[in-house]
């Protein structure tokens, strides 16, 4: 039998030995939590899909397809929000609770604190800050296009591949940093009475203490949502609860 490694980080206990089993082990369960209940899953992704579509229409519609592009690689940052009712979802069939839409429902409120809701104020501010930084980056490299300028066309000269090359560098940090703070975080504050400040702290620990397993959690995740994202959003209609189902065993396995 396997011992758990832990680092204290109150008021919670944060393991150091994750192993590429429990990605496994934690895809298998998410992937056994989504089909058991695949309505709740369904809905919380389809509203995930809807939101993208019109974001895709509206952008489209504007002729704004610089736009499009910075948004759609800064859509994602809004996935661990849109998963928390899959955490509580999750959490019940594990406790041995009783499903409602009330209580599923219910979750996004957190335990009456407002701390969930303090973490979806960060993800947009996120989500703003990467627009803004996309934007200066275009700016820099992308000074002399014109505004009417074809967007695939400019992306293939030589100022285009180099905006192209520091923006996912940029992107990439970003995500990371992002990353770090929600994975842990945010099941924990569907799980359990906590101030999001010590969430974040313990979501940071976890990180630090399992750098290559979380890092590669990260690429499945971040492979995963840009594949489901390209047939028209669809995919996310599968991928997104499954990974979001999956996230929360693998936060359990990392939290005790």
């Amino acid at each position: 039998m396997n011992t758990v490694h832990q680092a204290p980080v109150a008021p919670t206990m944060v393991a150091h030995d994750l192993r590429a089993s429990d990605l496994r082990a934690a895809l298998a369960a998410g992937w056994s939590d989504f089909t058991a209940f695949p309505a709740f899953g369904l809905f919380f992704a389809a509203i995930y899909v809807v939101a993208g579509l019109c974001l895709t229409l509206v952008l489209s519609g504007r002729s704004e397809t610089r736009w499009l592009v910075t948004a759609a690689a800064g859509f994602p940052l809004f996935a661990p929000f849109a998963a928390v009712g899959l955490y509580e979802v999750s959490r019940r069939r594990e406790a041995g609770l009783p499903m409602t839409w009330r209580s599923i429902l219910g979750a996004m409120r957190g335990h009456g604190d407002e701390q969930i809701l303090s973490m979806g104020v960060i993800i947009f501010v996120a989500f703003a800050f990467w627009l803004m930084v996309a934007h200066g980056i275009f700016a820099v490299f992308m000074a002399g296009a014109g505004h009417g300028a074809d967007t695939l066309a400019i992306l293939l000269t030589g100022p285009g591949i180099a905006m192209l090359l520091v923006g996912s560098l940029a992107g990439a940090l970003m995500a990371l940093a992002f990353y770090a703070v929600t994975v842990i975080s945010l099941p924990l504050l569907v799980d359990r009475e906590i101030d999001f400040i010590t969430a974040i702290i313990t979501s940071l620990a976890t990180v630090r203490s399992n750098g290559r397993i979380m890092l590669a959690w990260a690429m499945v995740i971040a492979v995963s949502l840009f594949a489901a994202m390209v047939p028209l959003f669809l995919g996310l209609l599968v991928v997104l609860p499954v990974l979001g189902h999956a996230t929360w065993h693998l936060y359990r396995r990392a939290v005790s």
